[in-house]
């Protein structure tokens, strides 16, 4: 009976992981063979294009951190949400609204008093790495942080799924030996280019 509510759970299990493992698979697909899609663009594969420019002949108190700045330029603009900053106050400030699909580079010259708002070209292989590199509870929002809690589910499936093949592959008389085989020949080829690479 538990052999089999463990086989069970490892079958739906994989299924329900089928959306994470092909990202994760599909996205180091893309990292890895990275040149062969800036040929296939024709050019860096990160691209933007102009959504828009305005006026933005906002003020702000002197000392204001670019951080701060920010999450004002986003609330104005209705762009709330993850994203990251640089440049200081005195000078251009980047900032970087994340998305899944249309990220924004929102460029802010307080000199000119003027907003340069970016949307970021849709590639699959970028799209791909950006869904790899999500992590971390670091945003302020809490969509973010669901997703950060689902990649850790995922990760616990993953070694739950590891664990059930295991015992599911022990259980097995019949494949003992030729199991055993290739989880030696995983394990030396891990163990290799952990070593030598």
């Amino acid at each position: 009976m538990f052999s089999k509510v463990i086989r069970r759970i490892h079958m739906y299990l994989a299924l329900f992981l089928t959306p994470w493992v092909l990202v994760y698979a599909l996205s180091t697909m893309a990292m890895n063979h990275r040149d062969f899609f800036k040929k296939r663009y024709g050019g860096p594969i990160l691209l933007y294009e102009k959504e828009r420019e305005q006026a933005y002949p906002a003020t702000f108190p002197a000392g204001t951190a670019p951080k701060a700045m920010a999450l004002r330029i986003l609330g104005d603009l209705h762009l709330e949400g993850a994203h990251n900053v640089r440049g200081s106050a005195a000078g251009t400030i980047t900032i970087q609204r994340q998305d899944p699909l249309t990220p924004r580079r929102i460029t802010y010259t307080p000199a000119a008093g003027k907003l340069l708002i970016e949307r970021e070209v849709f590639r699959t292989p970028v799209f791909l790495e950006r869904m790899h590199r999500r992590r971390g509870y670091q945003h302020d929002y809490a969509l973010e942080d669901t997703w950060a809690f689902s990649v850790d589910l995922f990760i616990a499936g993953m070694i739950f799924w590891v664990l059930s093949g295991l015992w599911m592959w022990w259980e097995l008389r019949v494949t003992r030996g030729l199991g055993a085989l290739f989880l030696a020949v995983g394990l030396a080829l891990f163990g290799f280019y952990v070593t030598t690479i």
